[in-house]
């Protein structure tokens, strides 16, 4: 489980990942009913619906409705602000699209993007980089705290722009590793995978070890059974050829 992050493997890396929503079932169970089943709505619009509004319009960008259902969201994940959340409804509607739009065209330049937002009221890097998240997942990652714990030499936490992007240097590093054997990888899902990780680490290290190491010792018990089955079988493999020869033999004699 430790070289996890140092020693990139894609199917661990997969088994991770697909443990995102048994990892997010979890944190929702820590939470109030209320609030954790409002967390479940807004995650589910922020990896799928929102996505999907984005990248349906001409230029990419998000309204004023969006970015303040995402704030919900953002908020919701952490510690709430309500303060926060007041100051992004200050925003005005065209001055969120406009923003929005010039962030979007400066991809896959991160730190123009981002610098793009947050002229946005409420609107640091990390807000910033959820909005880019959800319109571009595989050139950015949402600067979420257990995805940067679990990277090395991200300690202590900072919300600054220079903090992203050396945050998304180890992202692009893994990415690139990931995609040598999978090209569907993103940015966004190596940081799903990172969250999930660390999540887990914390809550449930047990299912995690077996996400991780489990596959492989299948693979070993597995070559290991056949192995054994087919020294089993090798003397029964010898006597049917044994029998068949002295069938064959028979029957020419006959002839």
């Amino acid at each position: 489980m430790d070289k996890f992050i140092s020693n990139v493997d894609c199917q661990k890396w997969l088994n991770v990942y697909r443990l995102y929503g048994t990892g997010f079932k979890m944190k929702m169970a820590k939470m109030k009913p209320e609030k954790g089943k409002e967390l479940k709505v807004l995650d589910s619009w922020f990896q799928n619906e929102l996505p999907a509004a984005i990248q349906e319009r001409n230029e990419k960008n998000v309204t004023k409705m969006e970015l303040c259902e995402l704030m919900k969201w953002k908020l919701s994940r952490g510690k709430f602000r309500p303060r926060l959340q007041q100051m992004v409804e200050s925003n005005s509607e065209d001055l969120i699209i406009s923003a929005s739009k010039k962030a979007f065209k400066h991809l896959p330049n991160l730190k123009k993007a981002i610098e793009e937002l947050t002229v946005l009221k409420a609107v640091g890097p990390a807000t910033a980089s959820a909005v880019l998240t959800a319109g571009a997942p595989d050139q950015a990652a949402f600067m979420a705290d257990e995805s940067m714990q679990a990277l090395p030499g991200l300690m202590p936490l900072q919300y600054t722009l220079g903090f992203y992007l050396q945050y998304m240097d180890q992202i692009k590093q893994i990415l690139k590793i990931l995609q040598k054997e999978d090209k569907t990888w993103t940015a966004h899902q190596v940081e799903l995978t990172l969250w999930t990780f660390q999540f887990l680490k914390l809550n449930d290290p047990p299912l995690l070890i077996e996400a991780i190491e489990g596959s492989s010792k299948r693979k070993q018990e597995n070559s290991n059974g056949d192995a054994k089955s087919n020294k089993k079988l090798k003397p029964y493999i010898l006597c049917a050829l044994i029998v068949s020869n002295a069938t064959a033999l028979d029957k020419n004699t006959k002839s």
